[in-house]
């Protein structure tokens, strides 16, 4: 079964963790996204650009709009992602319970529903 590993923590720079605090983080994210790909679980990661490059889409009343920036007014944005592929939602949490982020903000587990791949749309069996 295939789940998102959604972050979302506070967006910070080097300026404001300093270099030795965000060389620290760049280990730990990537000591944690190689145990995953030795586990054989990793699917995807990515890591976003800041939320201020962000441009969001709506058309809640059927005509588009485009905002700068993202749709939450939030101090917690969504920061990257992880797709994993394991038995179980019990093992996706304790997947997300090691991501080195859940110590300052929070890890959204949620399962795929389907996916798209050779041209056509997949469902994902429950």
């Amino acid at each position: 079964m295939r789940y998102a590993l959604l972050l979302h923590y506070p967006e910070m720079t080097v300026d404001d963790m300093g270099p030795d605090a965000w060389a620290e983080g760049m280990r730990e994210f990537d000591a944690y996204a190689k145990a995953l790909d030795d586990a054989g679980v990793l699917v995807s990661a990515e890591v976003l650009q800041p939320s201020a490059v962000t441009t969001t889409v709506t058309a809640a009343d059927g005509a588009p709009r485009v905002q700068d920036g993202p749709f939450a007014d939030t101090k917690e944005q969504l920061g990257g992602t992880f797709v994993i592929d394991v038995d179980d939602l019990d093992a996706a949490i304790a997947w997300a319970g090691r991501a080195p982020s859940v110590g300052w903000g929070a890890v959204e587990v949620r399962p795929s529903a389907t996916h798209f791949r050779d041209g056509a749309w997949t469902p994902f069996a429950h």
